[in-house]
């Protein structure tokens, strides 16, 4: 006769240890999964600057210079109250970028918040967001009592106007002029360049997360507000002038600590620092500074050696002299 035999299944500790090996496999797995996406992002961020680089080298082909940081057609006052028009950088660089129909659509004759724009400036322009970034639609612009003034879309990118000496909203000398290559009513030259194109900062990094920029223009009265993500202290700023809205300055990178909301300063999301175009058009990653050095008995701040490469790579015409292994 034969002998039937029962088939033997898994018991439950067999069970419980192929679950656990499973679950200490995923776990291995899933930071370099992470890491292997954020590269991909990184590497995306990069074309994207590249992009914008190689936009603004074609605008100052045909123009003979570069785009203003933003156009004002009224007297300086504070950045804030006589940005109208406000068209930044960015919108007059859209032909170069591929973008013809976004750049037709939009009326220079109006302020960018007119209703007539309401429908263009909300257009999400891929090219000026960074993929780390925790972006999200079009948001509301508000000036500093909360009344929203335009719906407009976000950006990852900024105009550089300087280091630290240079006030993104007030300027170099509270004249709205600025250091860097683009600062209000701005028409730089590469001739004006002279510390170097290989040299000089030409947009920052600056996540939306962290301080809510736009592409479109600097909105007049309107604000920069903090972004989800800002780590700053809350008893700092909570926004900044309409003209920091598409301009920033080089003073700290992914700062925790900044008074000020780290609103007018580089940041992004990718571990460890950020990206940056310069005038020659190639994309450089600088290091995260999160502070100062220290300051003095004044309460003057103590730059650091980082602050001050950092600082002096944003400015187009200071001399400052150093060799590439110093960023």
């Amino acid at each position: 006769m034969r002998r039937c035999r029962r088939c033997r299944g898994f018991t439950l500790i067999e069970l419980l240890v192929v679950v656990a090996i499973v679950a200490v496999l995923i776990a291995l797995l899933l930071p370099a999964v992470q890491a292997a996406r954020e590269a991909a992002r990184r590497i995306q961020c990069v074309t994207n600057l590249k992009q914008l680089g190689l936009g603004l080298q074609s605008y100052h082909d045909s123009a003979g210079c570069f785009p203003m940081g933003y156009c004002a057609g009224r007297p300086f006052r504070d950045g804030a109250t006589e940005t109208s028009p406000g068209w930044s950088w960015a919108c007059m660089i859209l032909p170069q970028m591929e973008q013809g129909p976004v750049y037709s659509a939009l009326n220079f004759h109006l302020a960018v918040e007119n209703p007539a724009n309401t429908t263009t400036i909300r257009s999400l322009l891929g090219a000026f967001v960074c993929p780390s970034d925790q972006t999200q639609g079009p948001f509301a612009v508000r000036n500093r009592t909360g009344v929203i003034l335009a719906t407009a879309a976000p950006a990852s990118y900024a105009a550089c106007v300087g280091g630290n000496e240079t006030d993104t909203a007030t300027g170099i000398n509270d004249d709205g002029q600025g250091t860097g290559i683009f600062y209000r009513n701005s028409r730089t030259r590469l001739a004006d360049v002279i510390d170097g194109t290989s040299s000089t900062i030409l947009l920052v990094e600056r996540a939306w997360a962290n301080a809510n920029g736009i592409w479109a223009g600097a909105i007049e009265n309107g604000v920069i507000a903090r972004g989800p993500s800002n780590r700053c202290p809350t008893t700092g700023a909570m926004s900044d002038p309409a003209a920091t809205l598409v301009q920033a300055h080089c003073h700290l990178i992914n700062t925790n600590s900044d008074p000020d909301g780290g609103l007018d300063d580089c940041s992004s999301f990718h571990p460890g620092g950020a990206n940056f175009v310069f005038a020659d058009g190639s994309v450089h990653f600088l290091k995260t500074i999160l502070a100062d050095g220290g300051s003095t008995s004044l309460g003057a701040p103590i730059f650091s050696r980082a602050e001050l490469v950092f600082q002096a790579l944003a400015t187009r015409a200071r001399g400052e002299i150093f060799t590439a292994d110093a960023y």
